[in-house]
């Protein structure tokens, strides 16, 4: 099927690392296929965080994916935990997946890092859950980053052991890999992330971004202004390659390597031409913010679709599994 799904967690605030991998992607394909993009609220509970908070950050979240130029009239914008048949095939997928298998997964490792005090079920499950995620909708295609290819994989390990064990239900998905270049964090080291404090959120006020931009990190071979630099390891010109036209951005590689061009007039282009595509985001973002109306009836009308989607699958599971109809 040419079915889409992929989801976000709600932090409330998007940095231009998931702009410009993701969600910039996420328009796009709402030209070619049925896309399902859900705002992943169970998945954000798997370490602490606020729970006042998360109703606002889940309608936040979701009102920046409108204000980036997701149309819930080109496609579905829904909320995890308003389907509820995404955690009942979480379960009935643990069944099938080798404890080995979710053990062994980099981004499991990594949180475990990150979070030694709560390494927690969730935490360990949550590509199982990611995999009922995609086949609850029997979504084809799964748009992701180079890190979660290994998510992807898993979901096409369960459902090719479901579909052995039980009968043809679900497709085997595949990875719809971003042509975008991957943004690290400001300090030039990590990939940017909220939690490292090391992002530029695209509704930050010009001030702010500038501020970050001034201070990033670049080659840091090139110490002083008459030293060449090599863009190929500088995390600023990788923004020019998302952020500056095609043009601007091979003639700043001639003027870095020559010298001939600083790297805070370098930053300076790039504050301009990220704010000429962020502005009207923020602007756009501010104004749902105020009236939240359509993006509350997005949510719900997304919810209203992909319940019946989930249905009908999990009916079909249901009967294949031999358990008995209420």
């Amino acid at each position: 099927m040419r079915r889409v799904f992929s989801g976000i967690q709600p932090t409330g605030d998007i940095h231009i690392g998931n702009y410009v991998g993701a969600i910039r992607q996420w328009v796009s394909l709402a030209d070619e296929y049925e896309c399902i993009y859900g705002v992943v609220d169970y998945h954000a509970i798997t370490v602490e965080y606020d729970t006042d908070g998360l109703r606002q950050r889940t309608v936040d979240t979701a009102l920046i994916l409108m204000a980036c130029g997701l149309d819930p009239d080109r496609c579905h914008l829904m909320v995890q935990s308003h389907v509820i048949e995404h955690t009942e095939l979480g379960w009935i997928f643990n069944c099938l997946t080798p404890v080995g298998e979710v053990e062994r997964m980099t981004q499991f490792k990594d949180k475990s890092r990150q979070h030694k005090a709560n390494i927690n079920m969730g935490l360990m499950d949550y590509p199982v859950l990611q995999a009922a995620d995609i086949l609850v909708y029997k979504a084809g295609f799964v748009p992701v980053g180079e890190d979660q290819v290994q998510h992807v994989e898993l979901s096409r390990e369960i459902a090719r052991k479901f579909n052995a064990r039980f009968g043809q239900v679900f497709p085997e998905p595949q990875a719809i890999l971003s042509c975008a270049p991957r943004i690290m964090g400001t300090e030039g080291k990590n990939k940017m992330s909220k939690t490292l404090g090391n992002y530029i959120g695209i509704l930050e006020d010009e001030s702010s971004v500038w501020e970050k931009l001034r201070t990033a990190v670049t080659d840091v071979a090139r110490v002083r202004r008459t030293d060449a630099g090599n863009p190929e390891i500088c995390n600023i010109y990788t923004m020019h390659r998302a952020f500056s036209p095609d043009q601007a951005a091979r003639e700043l590689d001639k003027g870095c390597r020559s010298a001939s061009i600083g790297c805070i007039d370098c930053k300076r282009v790039l504050f301009k031409n990220m704010m000429a595509e962020l502005t009207p985001i923020r602007e756009k973002a501010l104004s749902l913010k105020a009236h939240p109306e359509p993006v509350l009836d997005a949510l719900h009308q997304g919810a209203v679709v992909c319940r019946r989607f989930a249905a009908e699958t999990m009916e079909e599971v249901r009967d294949v599994l031999g358990l008995l109809k209420g």
